[in-house]
């Protein structure tokens, strides 16, 4: 069968038709190429709602200290407002300036 013309030209089509599969299955819509990519969108998906959740839960726990006990309404007072208490007395320490360096020209 192989030999004869009709043996050829089936064995032809059927190289044709595997390799036509193959470049779909590879390369294709859905193909493994595809897949990859779909896989890697969802790990960095799945890292950015990690992300999400947790600073949801950090603020979820600040909405929860704000509306439970006044330490932390004064925390945020102090911190973001500069607030003092009365009879407090502030001091803010700065980072030394190094005097300015004059270059004298001849």
């Amino acid at each position: 069968m192989l030999n004869s013309m009709f043996g050829r030209v089936l064995i032809l089509i059927s190289a044709v038709i595997f390799c036509s599969l193959q470049g779909l299955l590879w390369l294709g819509d859905g193909g493994m190429l595809d897949l990859q990519e779909k896989q890697q969108e969802i790990t960095n998906q799945q890292a950015e709602n990690d992300k999400l959740i947790e600073r949801n839960r950090i603020l979820q726990a600040e909405i929860d200290d704000l509306k439970s006990g006044t330490e932390a309404i004064e925390e945020h007072a102090r911190l973001d407002l500069g607030m003092i208490k009365q009879n407090e007395t502030f001091f803010r320490v700065t980072a030394r300036q190094p005097p300015p360096t004059t270059v004298s020209q001849p």
